[in-house]
């Protein structure tokens, strides 16, 4: 299934950024840059280097300046999520390109890619919540809880992997349709954020 194949490349990606744990490491994609591997491995790198700016912005004694430099980072990282999850949908749409839609076929409220996001922001969560789980300075009552919502997002991971193997096979059947709409960001576009237009005069 799709959503198998997909979760054990993101594990490896998270796997590898936290060989070295650091955000200005360069990503070392082990996938041809023709293979849907390369997208969902590059998908879940940005996604994990984001973690991890989120997690670097709430220091409360960050300097203002580098705070200011770390969010412009994360509208980048943002931004470059949104275009992977486009690519990653170019893939699914090509695949299906073939795909006789029946007449009953209805439209999901996700893209494929838009499923597969959240899967990949599930394998970092568990991830970390492992990490709570499994610290061994951290005390029996901390650890409990985390291994009480590490078992939670668990039972998430199996139910979204089931909807997402389904929603495809939907697909494939001609039983739901693809229609995907391009994310179209206001405030990343000089030409409609008023704050940024306003400037170029």
């Amino acid at each position: 299934m799709f959503s198998k194949f997909a979760y054990s490349i993101f594990e490896q990606s998270i796997q590898d950024y936290h060989v070295h744990d650091n955000v200005n490491q360069p990503i070392n994609n082990p996938y041809p840059s023709d293979k849907i591997e390369h997208l969902l491995y590059f998908k879940n790198w940005v996604d994990t280097v984001q973690w991890h700016y989120e997690d670097i912005i709430r220091d409360p004694n960050i300097d203002p300046v580098a705070a200011l430099t770390l969010k412009r980072k994360i509208d980048a990282s943002n931004q470059e999520r949104t275009d992977m999850v486009e690519y990653i949908d170019s893939y699914f749409l090509q695949k299906y390109a073939h795909v006789v839609v029946k007449d009953s076929a209805k439209i999901n409220s996700e893209s494929p890619a838009w499923t597969i996001d959240r899967l990949s922001i599930l394998a970092l969560k568990i991830y970390h919540m492992n990490e709570e789980a499994t610290r061994e300075e951290a005390s029996a009552e901390h650890r409990a809880k985390c291994q009480e919502k590490l078992n939670v997002l668990l039972e998430q991971r199996s139910d979204l992997s089931i909807a997402i193997d389904d929603l495809l096979i939907d697909i494939e059947n001609g039983d739901k349709f693809m229609k995907v709409y391009k994310q179209m960001k206001m405030y990343n576009d000089d030409d409609l954020n008023p704050i940024l237009y306003q400037n170029k005069k």
